[in-house]
């Protein structure tokens, strides 16, 4: 039985330690991923969607503790303002979100990713 090919997409930024060393953990197994810098593009309305549904929705994903979230006075937002705020400004999500197909890990997940990996 041979393992279905990844697709994987990494969605984090360049200068995220825990990016780097998800990017890391593919490049030392070979593996093909295409990543998607959150300072350059963010994420469209359905690709949000796609990987907020397996991680519990928009709200897991929003950064609570970056300066960013602080300086825009969020802190008391409403939690069905969570995806438009997160579409406007991508850099307000928690890092790295690495997707394969329909699933999606949030931050350094090495565990999951080997059982895509062999699957």
């Amino acid at each position: 039985m041979t393992a279905k090919p990844l697709n994987v997409q990494i969605f984090g930024r360049r200068d995220c330690p825990i990016t780097r060393k998800a990017e890391r953990w593919f490049k030392e197994r070979s593996l093909p991923f295409q990543f998607i810098d959150l300072k350059i593009k963010g994420l469209s309305p359905r690709e949000l969607e796609a990987v907020s549904r397996p991680l519990g929705g928009a709200e897991k994903l929003l950064d609570r503790e970056c300066n960013r979230f602080k300086a825009k006075g969020l802190a008391f937002m409403s939690p069905s303002r969570t995806t438009a705020v997160l579409l406007e400004d991508p850099l307000l999500l928690r890092t790295p979100i690495v997707r394969n197909g329909s699933s999606a890990t949030l931050g350094y997940c090495p565990e999951i990713w080997e059982a895509w990996r062999v699957s």
